[in-house]
């Protein structure tokens, strides 16, 4: 792989290289990404979609959106240091391509920023709930009618594989989707893989699938234009390490902090697991002069960041051959000097949010809608192409966007789409739809 490669301007629909050299110096290309990300619909539905709380009405949990503006903030953070030492190490990338630290930041923010915008509503469970219908509910009958790649990406439903068919997926009057640079497009998927061939391995690029096999063509001429092709494999691009460190340092804090706020976790234990994250960076002249519980929360969750911000680009660059080549198997927080103090932030979250009772009452909710509206939107559809529509299914098709595409002659996009309408739906609107559809 080659730096100059990887930062790559192109576009959908590009017939020439965009030069960085010729860029608006106020606002490159890739800082268009960002905005033209948070301008777009699907992520302004994060607003109402779960980070793990489903359908609470609590001031300081968090849902999707504000989880990827903190991510997004995070990343720009990694991707300007490691920028900087980047361009330190290959000053050509400057002097010659016209590249910038902020070039560095932008990517990584704009992939960071749509990290979850492919996720469904009802959290983690919303994906295994799509999956769900199609391996044991009603859309198990379409097998038969589908390849074992399509059935599977169907029946193992991801929400980065959704994501990233939102990006780039062309419509009728839109192609190219969102018409992001490819740089972005690269740092975004974390897991440059198809549902099957599913080959277990220790890389943790291969630990999710990252495209479906309907826009497979598409990233694989995406993954070549930046040089991450590798015989027969497609390699992860370097900067989506950066963007899972993001991801990773705000989920392991802030679920924590809104397990705090819940009242679910004891703020001592809080206090207690956070200084043991920071004991060698604290200012403790400083965290003695703090009077409350909230602010010396907030000390140390800033600082804890910081802390794993800068551990994260130090270890970028002290394994950047290893990532280069694609040898590099690990996310940087399995590699962190703090990692068994992160497990035990994790493991704590795990037993007082994941698994509380009120969690696990409400996603059961979200299987029960998401399996309701698929029956509904599903059955519907495919009755319809076949002349056997019901008033019901002619009201209920009567509800789909216009610019969902019910393909006529394909049962796999026909299903996938509507998959995918489901998964864009807020937790609001689709529990609106289960109670007016029940």
């Amino acid at each position: 792989m080659y730096w100059e490669q990887l930062l790559s301007l192109r576009r959908y629909g590009d017939k020439q290289k965009r030069l960085r050299t010729e860029q608006d110096p106020t606002r490159s290309g890739f800082e268009v990404d960002y905005d033209r990300i948070i301008f777009s619909a699907a992520f302004r539905n994060l607003q109402d979609k779960t980070q793990v709380i489903p359908f609470s009405k609590t001031d300081f949990v968090h849902t999707r959106l504000t989880h990827s503006l903190e991510v997004s903030v995070v990343g720009r953070s990694l991707g300007r240091m490691v920028g900087q030492r980047l361009l330190e190490k290959y000053p050509e990338l400057n002097t010659t391509h016209g590249y910038t630290i902020n070039d560095f930041g932008a990517i990584v923010a704009a992939a960071s920023l749509a990290h979850d915008i492919g996720n469904p509503p009802f959290g983690h469970s919303g994906e295994q709930a799509i999956g769900d219908y199609f391996a044991n509910g009603a859309g198990a009958n379409y097998k038969n009618q589908l390849t074992q790649t399509q059935y599977q990406d169907l029946t193992h439903f991801e929400g980065n594989a959704n994501g990233l068919k939102i990006l780039m997926e062309t419509r009728k009057g839109v192609p190219g989707g969102l018409r992001l640079s490819y740089a972005t497009l690269g740092a975004f998927t974390k897991y440059p893989k198809a549902s099957l061939p599913h080959k277990p391995s220790t890389h943790v690029a291969d630990k999710k699938f990252g495209f479906f096999n309907a826009q497979q063509a598409d990233y694989q001429a995406v993954a070549t234009d930046l040089g991450l092709v590798k015989g027969d494999k497609l390699m992860r691009h370097p900067l989506a390490y950066l963007v899972e460190a993001a991801d990773d340092i705000c989920y392991t804090l802030i679920d924590f902090e809104d397990g705090i706020n819940l009242g679910w976790i004891s703020e001592d234990y809080a206090l207690e697991y956070l200084i043991k994250l920071v004991k060698d960076t604290i200012d403790t002249n400083k965290y003695q002069q703090l009077t409350t519980k909230t602010d010396r929360l907030a000390y140390l969750r800033a600082l804890s960041i910081s802390t794993l911000i800068q551990e994260a680009a130090q270890l970028f660059m002290q394994h950047e051959q290893e990532i280069m080549d694609g040898t590099f198997k690990n996310s940087f927080t399995d590699r962190s000097q703090y990692k068994a103090q992160i497990k035990d932030i994790i493991d704590l979250s795990m037993r007082n949010i994941y698994q509380a009772q009120e969690v696990i009452e409400k996603e059961l909710k979200g299987y029960q809608v998401i399996h309701r509206l698929l029956d509904v939107f599903v059955g519907a559809a495919v009755r319809s192409q076949a002349d056997k529509a019901s008033a019901f299914d002619k009201l209920a098709l009567q509800c789909l966007p216009d610019t969902l595409s019910l393909p006529q002659d394909d049962t796999y996009k026909l299903l996938l789409n509507i998959s995918c309408y489901v998964a864009s739906l807020t937790d609001g609107k689709a529990l609106e739809w289960y109670q007016k559809m029940a």
